[in-house]
């Protein structure tokens, strides 16, 4: 399965993701096949930043 492409919605769908399948981002890229370090650069450059504490994206 192919991960949206839009920021906006690529960021509801990881943050889905981690709230209900994956405890933390590293785990929730290596099971999708994704680069965390892609993830988070694409998803900061909409503005939004990964919080390890509350394991989403805000």
């Amino acid at each position: 399965m192919s991960v949206p492409k839009d920021p906006y919605m690529l960021v509801s769908y990881i943050n889905t993701q981690l709230r209900d399948f994956y405890p933390s981002l590293k785990e929730l890229c290596e099971a999708k096949e994704l680069s965390e370090s892609d993830v988070k650069d694409q998803l900061s450059a909409a503005g939004f930043e990964y919080d390890e504490t509350m394991n989403r994206f805000s």
